[in-house]
């Protein structure tokens, strides 16, 4: 008779604990055990929160190697029914090996639930028959659990699920992130009750009005937005380093339809357009995706939203100031060009059509679409043809973590036909998805590989700009760390191209993902592995924080990123003035549903995870974990070179800082 000596950790997570009887099963190469109950000294608390148990499992002869455990619980008389969420099984065999299991999920009663050992396998280096027979099922059980929907025609596809709860357990918001992401929701709406805010239907009186609706809302930064939002500097820095740093190019040459002459505008150090155009020091941002657009009917007004043009200057002292503002795409009489020259009222009103039509465009595309709607798309795949033990698995599943609810609650909550940004959003339901197919249809791979999208963009040295620089180092450690890791299990193109689970993962993602669009230039099979998971990783934690951290900051002060506006543009210069722009504004109640969702969406959990941490160990290896420990120190260090950075910065730019990246599309 040989003994096994079995450790169960049963994760720290609310609600982990099972007072059930647990039953193990050790499967090996040359035999299995005997269903054995776990009993242990402890009693039931054998198996509460956060608890590590000992037990033996005892056999007539060695199992050989271990090749996968059987885990299932039984309720016993007079004990209610539970689920257990242990995290890892530890078993050290009567040679001295020892084995790691990753668990890592809910378990229910009467289901018998298989977990491999953790050392990473691709499928063709499975070779035992009990190997493949458990990958095989535990795909076969995703398919079913994770089913492809389309919610729209012409935007990526979406997990099949009809509500929160109709989720797989493993995948939902833990009980604490419900909590507090119900509490920070239903507080900003009961504070809006109160004060009568929600349903007010009128415009804002005056500018101090608006200071006093969230007053005890602010953050430093919006603080500094409400002092700053009229000037010219600070509108033009929010192109590179506020929420939407991806539209900004460039300009070698006007286009067509921006009919700006040398004669019109006035740049500093006194050089012509002609001459700054050529020596790289004029940029462009143009919202052509809007162009068309029927603004939103809200509360029976006809709302407005623009496609501007607007041109910026590098100036001598580095500053990147806006120079000339198109609001409309084709020029016209009644569509003139309005510059820094024209009264403060007439520039001011061109600049806040901008932003309210930059708010559409960093919601709708940059957020949305590019972020969350993409990450879901991978995790989707990942579930659906990547078993546990594959390394690709092991490696992106914390980059998943709540993707999938967060994204059923924003189709519930802010885009379903009673979502707040459908109700008050200057698009409304019909332009919301107009511009999404739009996004769509211009999205390509190289634009969500930063690297390549800042050098197609012109922006490789552009001075101040925080997104990029922190951006690049960022895109730099992830591709090291996964070139480190995927080097180590696969020695070659062949053998990437010989896996056929990685290869139904990128087909899926190309189909459901992109639309089996050949435009985006996503690769449909591997050869370019480590940059197409780099992106990956990158899109679900970085690139999701550089675009979300920073939208209360920067939309709390209503001003500078109005959600609409209910006044058509000036046509003619010298109309404008400050009752005209009060009247421009969105109403009360537009204005506050759009503040309350841009606090609740800015909200980090108490059980975030910043990047590189790994609460759940899937990898058991030494080289990979080596790996890990390497690539956090080297997020540690640059978070310790942004942070020394920013003690030098007006504006400090926080939301590339490593210790403040979320791991996955979580808020």
């Amino acid at each position: 008779m040989v003994k096994y000596e079995v450790t169960v950790t049963t994760s720290c997570r609310l609600y982990s604990t099972t007072m059930n009887n647990v039953f193990l099963k050790l499967v090996g190469t040359d035999g299995e055990s005997k269903r054995t109950w776990l009993i242990s000294f402890k009693g039931i608390a054998a198996f509460y929160k956060g608890a590590v148990s000992k037990f033996s499992v005892s056999c007539p002869t060695s199992l050989g190697k271990l090749v996968l455990i059987e885990i299932d619980k039984k309720q016993p008389p007079l004990f209610p029914e539970d689920s257990w969420f242990p995290s890892n099984v530890q078993v050290k065999s009567p040679e001295g090996d020892t084995y790691h299991f990753p668990v890592y999920r809910w378990i229910s009663d009467r289901e018998v639930t298989l977990f491999r050992e953790g050392k990473a396998l691709r499928v063709f280096e499975d070779n035992h028959h009990l190997g493949n027979y458990s990958r095989e099922k535990e795909l076969k059980l995703r398919e079913e659990e994770y089913r492809w929907d389309v919610y729209a025609e012409g935007i990526p596809h979406c997990i099949k699920v009809d509500n929160p709860l109709s989720l797989p357990s493993e995948v939902r918001f833990s009980f604490t992130k419900t909590k507090e992401f119900l509490y920070t929701a239903s507080t900003g709406l009961v504070e809006l009750k109160l004060k009568g805010l929600d349903d007010c239907k009128e415009n804002w009186p005056d500018i101090e009005s608006i200071d006093r609706v969230f007053c005890c809302r602010k953050t430093d930064m919006s603080d500094y937005v409400q002092e700053h939002w009229k000037e010219d500097a600070f509108f033009g820095y929010q192109f590179l380093n506020g929420v939407n740093p991806i539209l900004i190019r460039r300009c070698s040459v006007l286009p067509k339809n921006f009919p700006v002459t040398n004669d019109m505008v006035f740049l500093h150090g006194g050089h012509s357009l002609t001459e700054e155009m050529q020596k790289g020091n004029i940029f462009l941002c143009d919202y052509k995706r809007l162009d068309g657009m029927k603004g939103n009917i809200i509360n029976g007004k006809q709302q407005y939203l623009m496609a501007p043009l607007v041109l910026l200057h590098k100036t001598p002292e580095d500053k990147l100031m806006p120079i000339a503002i198109q609001l409309k795409q084709q020029p016209a009489d009644d569509n003139p060009i309005f510059f820094p020259t024209d009264s403060e009222y007439d520039w001011l009103m061109a600049k806040i059509f901008v932003r309210s039509a930059d708010f559409s465009e960093h919601q709708l595309n940059v957020h949305l679409l590019r972020t969350h709607l993409l990450a879901e798309a991978f995790t989707v795949s990942l579930l659906r043809n990547v078993p546990m033990v594959h390394p690709l698995y092991k490696l992106l599943i914390p980059h998943t973590r709540y993707t999938l609810q967060i994204n059923h609650l924003a189709r519930l909550l802010l885009i379903s036909e009673d979502g707040v940004f459908t109700r008050f959003a200057a698009p409304g339901a019909e332009g919301m998805m107009t511009i999404l197919e739009r996004s769509m249809s211009s999205i390509t791979y190289s634009s969500l590989c930063i690297p390549d999208d800042i050098a197609e963009r012109g922006m490789d040295s552009v001075p101040n700009f925080y997104y990029r620089d922190d951006g690049l180092n960022l895109w730099d450690i992830i591709h090291r760390f996964v070139q480190g890791l995927l080097g180590h299990y696969y020695k070659s193109d062949a053998e990437v191209k010989q896996d056929p689970e990685l290869q139904k993962w990128i087909q899926d993602i190309f189909v459901h993902g992109f639309l089996s669009q050949p435009h985006t230039g996503i690769p449909q099979s591997f050869t370019l592995l480590v940059k197409f998971v780099t992106m990956v990783i990158f899109t679900c934690s970085v690139q999701h924080s550089a675009v979300n951290g920073g939208q209360y900051d920067y939309g709390g002060w209503m001003p500078n990123t109005p959600i609409s506006l209910q006044r058509p543009p000036p046509t003619t210069k010298g109309s404008s003035s400050e009752s005209t722009m009060l009247q421009t504004f969105p109403d009360i109640n537009t204005t506050v549903q759009g503040m309350s969702v841009m606090w609740l969406l800015s909200q980090q959990s108490s059980d975030f995870v910043p990047i590189g941490q790994y609460p759940e160990e899937h990898f058991s290896e030494d080289i990979p974990c080596k790996l890990i420990k390497d690539f956090q120190d080297e997020l540690e260090a640059l978070s310790t070179i942004v942070k020394t950075r920013n003690m030098d910065l007006e504006v400090p730019y926080t939301y590339m800082d490593p210790e403040l990246v979320e791991n996955s599309v979580a808020i």
